[in-house]
């Protein structure tokens, strides 16, 4: 087991893995010696660079990229705060299986191997208005499914999720990592009316007050107001790391996911990209409390990896250029002079 004690967890967030440094350098000695004016792939340049560092070599490459959703029941559903029943996500973890949803074909498109981790779909996590949302050793149950979704040699990996309620526990995250009120974090969702917004903002409150006297550590922020495939991608987020796989964050409960850390440790997401910025509110303000800079915004709010499994199409660009283009000496054409 790789988070077999909240010790464990714990240890594992105070000795984080960090790039190779020479494999940095090497890649930014060929970015200079590409034929182009230096700096003109911009991002891409940044981005191949990056996963130099991460995937320890000059040239990176996605060999093994895998896309992971985890799926959860909340619950807080019972406040009326989602626009459908939380009978959707099983059904909607049957189409994954099916290979009828969106993930299914951008995750094909991207050239990633899709999993489904879907967790005690029919055991929902406690109303987190009233009490933690899980108990210490479901929160660990969580944490491990999501670091057994990683293994050595991954070159990319995508993560998403699904969860009727779960921007809900997405907001209380957010709020008790880095402040603020409810109102600052919660938004629409799935496409809730005014009112719907109004009991989401009431539920989160009544859950920020609840837990108000609890410690604000990673593992109890987690575990109070989070979500079974929430911390299941915390886990696999921080196993990536242990590993040095280069992570590609979906939208807000991706990004809330790593809230409780990063407020904690704010290097938690050294080797993490968000692939895209939603259309759900606080993803955007959140995305910069995670000093995070997405590399699409499309207007999309889907979840399931979506938006990330789009964005593993420009990083797969992105190495391309690095690895593919000639250098000037290659091509016999002058550099600059």
């Amino acid at each position: 087991m790789i988070f077999p004690t909240i010790a464990a967890f714990d240890a594992a967030l105070a000795a984080l893995s960090t790039p190779d440094p020479a494999a940095v350098a090497a890649a930014r000695a060929r970015q200079a010696q590409l034929t182009k004016p230096a700096g003109s792939l911009a991002r891409l340049e940044e981005i191949a660079i990056f996963f130099a560092g991460w995937q320890g070599r000059e040239r990176p490459a996605i060999v093994r990229g895998r896309a992971v959703v985890f799926a959860g029941n909340h619950g807080v559903t019972a406040h009326g705060v989602s626009a459908f029943p939380a009978a959707v996500t099983a059904q909607m973890v049957a189409n994954f299986r099916a290979g009828g949803a969106a993930i299914n074909a951008l995750a094909a498109a991207a050239g990633l191997d899709l999993r489904i981790v879907p967790l005690d779909l029919d055991r929902p996590t406690a109303d987190f208005t009233r009490a933690p949302a899980m108990s210490e050793a479901d929160c660990l149950a969580a944490l491990e499914a999501g670091a057994a979704a990683v293994e050595p040699g991954l070159d990319l990996l995508v993560l998403g999720e699904m969860g009727i309620g779960n921007s809900t526990a997405a907001a209380a995250l957010a709020a008790r990592s880095f402040g603020g009120t409810a109102a600052d974090w919660v938004g629409p969702g799935t496409g809730l009316d005014d009112d719907g917004i109004a009991r989401k903002i009431a539920a989160v409150d009544a859950a920020l007050a609840c837990h108000a006297g609890a410690p604000r550590d990673p593992f109890t922020t987690l575990s109070h107001v989070g979500g079974r495939e929430i911390a299941a991608i915390a886990g696999a987020v921080l196993r990536a790391r242990q590993l040095r796989v280069p992570v590609l964050l979906d939208g807000f409960i991706c990004s809330a996911a790593v809230a409780p850390l990063a407020a904690a440790v704010p290097d938690v997401t050294m080797h993490c990209l968000a692939g895209h910025c939603s259309a759900e509110p606080g993803h955007g303000r959140l995305l910069e409390r995670l000093w995070l800079d997405p590399l699409l915004r499309l207007g999309m709010r889907l979840g399931e990896g979506s938006g990330a499994a789009v964005a593993a199409q420009i990083v797969r660009a992105a190495l391309a250029a690095h690895a593919g283009m000639a250098t000037f000496a290659e091509a016999g054409v002058s550099a600059a002079g």
